[in-house]
């Protein structure tokens, strides 16, 4: 076979690689495969050898300055992020017990009660903790009568669990507060109905809890929602009884902290409504 005779011209490729070295960081243009200059021989062999450049020192601390720069800018998006996925995360479980309960109540032609321990209130642990129980003989234990003022009555040996106690991390049931008017259209957070402080599930105060607790996996429920074989929503007892809208307002933690505030408004803010003669659960979020 008969080799093609050499032109000495550039190939197109080649033309196009040198052309770009005015583009190319220092340490690249130094390249054997860029630079113009001829090949370095290697003095023993005298065989062609590569032509080496590096960064400078200079150089690599200015990459790494930038990069470390750019990691404390963007920190604050992803804990952002992360919390936004939390408290979505968190909402979701906790409308799926309230569902349980409310089709369970129905099913069973009983009274379901869902518990809420932890970080409630004004006690902001960052845990929460969801327990869903089921009255023995189907009544609702008398947790529609007022206890005098101090007295507080255990129902845990009258109701049986149904599931286990479910624990959210990063989480507060706490007040989200009233919804504020806005531009039309409304985020549709302030566009949810008005609700009593006494029908927040996570109003600050111990007068807030129940005449009526239960223990379940060690823990005690002194807050909750209970549904009737009907389906009809109740939160306390006692005093507080079926209202057209309860609430259990959801706000993100870093550990102890939270993590949204409601004035001035900012973070990610749940809240999740009860109706009380359906027991229909919507989430509104901010």
């Amino acid at each position: 076979m008969f080799a093609l005779p050499r032109t000495g011209r550039l190939g197109a490729n080649v033309r196009r690689a040198r052309a770009a070295l005015s583009v190319l960081p220092p340490g690249f243009a130094c390249h054997g495969l860029f630079s113009r200059a001829p090949a370095v021989r290697v003095p023993a062999t005298g065989q062609p050898g590569r032509r080496f450049c590096g960064f400078t020192l200079l150089e690599l601390l200015i990459v790494v300055a930038i990069i470390g720069l750019l990691l404390v800018l963007m920190a604050p998006a992803f804990t952002t992020i992360k919390g936004g996925t939390d408290v979505t995360s968190a909402a979701y479980t906790i409308k799926g017990v309230l569902d349980t309960a409310r089709t369970y109540a129905k099913a069973n032609n009983t009274y379901t009660w869902v518990g809420f321990s932890g970080s409630i209130g004004s006690n902001v642990t960052g845990g929460v903790a969801l327990s869903m129980v089921a009255s023995k003989d189907g009544t609702d234990l008398g947790t529609s009568v007022n206890q005098t003022p101090g007295n507080r009555v255990g129902i845990t040996t009258l109701v049986t669990p149904v599931g286990k106690v479910i624990r959210l991390d990063n989480a507060h049931i706490g007040d989200t507060g009233t919804p504020q008017p806005a531009p039309s259209p409304a985020p549709e957070f302030e566009t949810r109905a008005s609700v009593n402080v006494n029908y927040r599930l996570g109003a600050p105060g111990s007068q807030y809890n129940s005449d009526y607790y239960f223990i379940e996996q060690g823990t005690q429920f002194d807050r909750w929602i209970r549904f009737s074989p009907r389906g009809e929503v109740v939160v306390k007892g006692g005093d507080t009884q079926i209202t057209q809208y309860a609430e259990v307002g959801l706000l993100p933690t870093h550990g102890t902290t939270l993590a949204a505030t409601i004035n001035p408004a900012s973070g990610n803010l749940v809240a999740i409504q009860i109706s009380g003669l359906g027991g229909n659960v919507k989430i509104y979020r901010r």
